[in-house]
């Protein structure tokens, strides 16, 4: 890697609190680049243009990432003159459809929550502690990675949010529903290695995403849904359209799911208008009859 990638990584960590996982996909992109054209800090737009050959067999939405990431190493590389021009225009643009994210059915969700609790009325800790999660996983819209780290002292006492920090580093207040808060006073009753700072904790240090994984997808089982669709993220993605459902504000759930970003909160629009659509196609009255030739 050259001086001036690793200084745009630097300035990615220090200046925009990049997260790891974040910085690794930069890096690997800016390696990848520079293997197959050379320094980015000297290559010439030729050089850059020749990019789109080599990713040619790339999925449209791996060579939009890969360009973007040159397009703010380029910008960065003028700004602090390691380059005196910008060749980011010979980069490739392709057209991505951002896919719509998988969703649960408010049946599905209801079977998942009536297996889950079931379950916990056993009193035994592993039980009571899926049930916390999955409230907080479908009641506040947390991401995976958040809620496996919330720090015991989030747990809420007099008032009914959680501070969580998301992406970047950035904190957002969470609201906690009444049965989350029940959930969770179950699970603290039970919770054992007290000296843990964490609200889930494990040996090692806290509850891991991985197993978090696992232990949806193994209560899915339990609830007849197919493993394959349950994942944390599909939890959020639920918890994201069934609010828009009801009529929750754009840019409120934008707050609740600490997007930066708007556009990125708009997809749950699209997969409402999905939803009419199949809605429409299924129930009209014409649905059923056969079109004329």
């Amino acid at each position: 890697m050259s001086i001036a990638t690793q200084a745009f990584l630097d300035m990615l960590a220090a200046e925009r609190g990049a997260s790891a996982n974040t910085l690794a996909a930069y890096r690997t992109d800016l390696d990848g680049s520079e293997e197959a054209i050379g320094d980015l800090a000297k290559v010439s737009r030729d050089d850059v243009a020749r990019l789109a050959a080599l990713w040619s067999g790339l999925a449209p939405s791996t060579v939009q990432r890969k360009s973007s990431a040159l397009r703010q190493f380029f910008g960065f590389a003028l700004e602090e003159r390691w380059r005196s021009d910008d060749p980011s225009g010979a980069l490739p643009k392709p057209t991505a459809r951002r896919p719509l994210p998988k969703i649960l059915s408010h049946e599905e969700i209801a079977r998942l929550f009536s297996t889950a609790e079931a379950e916990a009325e056993s009193g035994r800790s592993a039980p009571v502690r899926m049930l916390a999660l999955l409230e907080m996983l479908y009641g506040s819209g947390l991401r995976a990675t958040e809620l496996v780290s919330l720090p015991l002292a989030s747990v809420p006492r007099d008032a009914p949010f959680v501070t969580v920090t998301g992406k970047g580093g950035q904190a957002r207040m969470v609201p906690v529903s009444e049965r989350a808060r029940e959930a969770l006073s179950r699970w603290m009753n039970l919770r054992k290695n007290t000296d843990s700072q964490y609200l889930f904790p494990s040996r090692a240090k806290h509850l891991s995403r991985v197993r978090l994984f696992q232990m949806l997808k193994e209560l899915a089982v339990r609830a007849e849904i197919e493993p394959a669709r349950i994942s944390p993220h599909v939890l959020r993605h639920a918890f994201a359209t069934h609010l828009l459902e009801g009529g929750a504000d754009l840019r409120v759930l934008q707050t609740l799911l600490g997007h930066a970003d708007i556009a990125t909160t708009q997809i749950y629009t699209h997969v409402d208008a999905a939803r009419l659509v199949a809605l429409v196609n299924a129930r009209h009255p014409l649905a059923a009859r056969p079109t004329s030739d």
